[in-house]
């Protein structure tokens, strides 16, 4: 089952040559640790976001980010674990709110999710180093990652850091000691650096924008935000099967129960984008602020959601 999510989110929809960045079975390794991760008293599941290629715009987040972040942070949710989506302060951090839900201007939570934000201008060193330390695991989802050279590009070559909009998040990473688990669409992203000879290879620009830092298991999408709602299905049909024991007749049950639980409903969907443009978020291809993804329209991320859901819960009962 999980092999076939990823035959559904690695089309190459966008026609960016992002097949070639598949790495086999990395998505059965990553929804097997998630499945598998056992709560700890204080532990937290980290999830890092936020890609403002939009750079001359306000807010510069794009639409492909958030919406598979927050799919990741309910499932890591409904799995049992406590979950913080990590990203850029100001602007950024308002779309990702919005996302969740939550119209405050604090540190918002909601009845999963908190965030924490990171500046890009002041020195946060010591609050990542904290921050690393209490984290049992990371996962990333279209977040920008540095290049060799330690600078974070757009598809298009642009230095978003020379912009002020890059905090260190991806030092996370280096001061922790659990797994990092990433998704992500280009070869820009953090945790790409598993197989960056290919996006020299594959990927135009690769050798300026291609991401330096490796995950430990890589989910490649044609849209980050199905590799979110991938990893977040694949975690929910590997729990299954483990509390199941094997059994079909208990599976099926427990598998429709956890994919329900832990992927979004359209209708969900399609009010969450909603509400990150209504705070300005941009379709990061067009520049448009509207709900599309990646210059797709809106229904072919719902379709992409709706195979997902099909295929995860294809055996229940």
């Amino acid at each position: 089952i999980v092999n076939d999510l990823q035959e559904v989110i690695g089309t190459d929809a966008g026609g960016r040559g992002m097949k070639h960045l598949i790495v086999p079975n990395d998505l059965i390794q990553a929804s097997s640790i998630l499945a598998n991760l056992a709560p700890e008293v204080g532990g937290l599941v980290l999830i890092l976001s936020g890609f403002p290629c939009c750079v001359n715009r306000t807010p510069p987040t794009e639409t492909d980010g958030p919406p598979g972040a927050v799919a990741l942070a309910r499932a890591v949710s409904q799995l049992g674990h406590k979950v913080k989506i990590v990203t850029e302060d100001g602007s950024n951090a308002d779309v990702f709110r919005a996302a969740l839900g939550d119209s405050s201007d604090d540190d918002s939570s909601n009845q999963y999710c908190t965030i924490e934000t990171i500046s890009a201008a002041n020195d946060e060193d010591q609050r990542l180093r904290e921050l690393a330390q209490k984290c049992q695991l990371i996962l990333s989802c279209e977040r920008a990652g540095p290049a060799k050279d330690g600078i974070c590009y757009t598809m298009r070559g642009i230095n978003m850091n020379e912009k002020g909009l890059i905090a260190p998040i991806h030092k996370l990473v280096e001061y922790s000691n659990c797994k990092f688990l990433a998704v992500g669409d280009g070869g820009n992203e953090l945790g790409m650096g598993k197989v960056l000879d290919r996006i020299h290879e594959h990927i135009p620009r690769g050798d300026l924008i291609g991401c330096a830092i490796p995950a430990d298991h890589l989910i490649a999408a044609s849209v980050s935000n199905w590799g979110g709602y991938a990893l977040a299905a694949g975690a929910a049909v590997m729990r299954a099967a483990k509390e199941s024991r094997n059994s079909m007749e208990e599976f099926g049950p427990l598998v429709r129960d956890l994919v329900t639980r832990c992927l979004p409903t359209e209708a969900e969907e399609v009010a969450l984008l909603h509400r990150c443009v209504a705070k300005g978020c941009r379709d990061g291809v067009s520049g448009k602020v509207e709900a599309t993804v990646d210059g797709m329209p809106l229904e072919r991320s719902l379709q992409c959601l709706r195979e997902i859901r099909k295929t995860a819960q294809r055996d229940a009962i």
